[in-house]
């Protein structure tokens, strides 16, 4: 089938398809006589498999090597199961760090109803304010400057 027809039946753009091919990800397509490439089943199933793990979240880097292992082996099971994992954590970590900016965003929220007649925004002016010694958001900025001074700002 050629790249357009291959494109239709899985979803994604030929120029997805080119690029999957590209990086390695899709195996290069026979060539007609033609010069067209002419992708089969195998194509089809490959893009389906991509997709998959891409809706999964996985990166191009993570579905490489899943497509690199060889022949059903317990090693290859185990390197399977041990990337899953660390799949896991790596979003663990993500719902750990939106959880914790969801508690900040709400913090912020109180600080205003939303209607003023002052025209004060208790939002805006936390935002504004400036206080380097407790400055969550800061906090990675201040770290080299603080190595040497037992770990407090001035």
């Amino acid at each position: 089938m050629r790249i357009g027809d291959l494109a239709r039946r899985s979803g994604v753009t030929a120029e997805t398809i080119r690029f999957y091919e590209a990086r390695g990800l899709l195996p290069a397509a026979q060539r007609l006589a033609n010069n067209y490439r002419d992708y089969g089943e195998e194509h089809l199933a490959r893009l389906h498999f991509i997709r998959h793990c891409r809706l999964l979240g996985m990166t191009l880097e993570d579905i490489g090597e899943l497509t690199s292992f060889e022949a059903d082996t317990p090693e290859r099971c185990a390197r399977v199961h041990a990337l899953i994992e660390r799949h896991l954590a790596e979003i663990d970590s993500r719902i750990a760090q939106l959880e914790n900016l969801r508690g900040r965003l709400q913090e912020l929220s109180h600080r205003c109803t939303g209607a003023h007649s002052d025209g004060l925004c208790g939002i805006l002016q936390t935002l504004e304010q400036y206080d380097h010694s407790s400055c969550v958001c800061c906090e990675h900025f201040l770290e080299p400057e603080l190595e040497g001074k037992g770990g407090k700002p001035d």
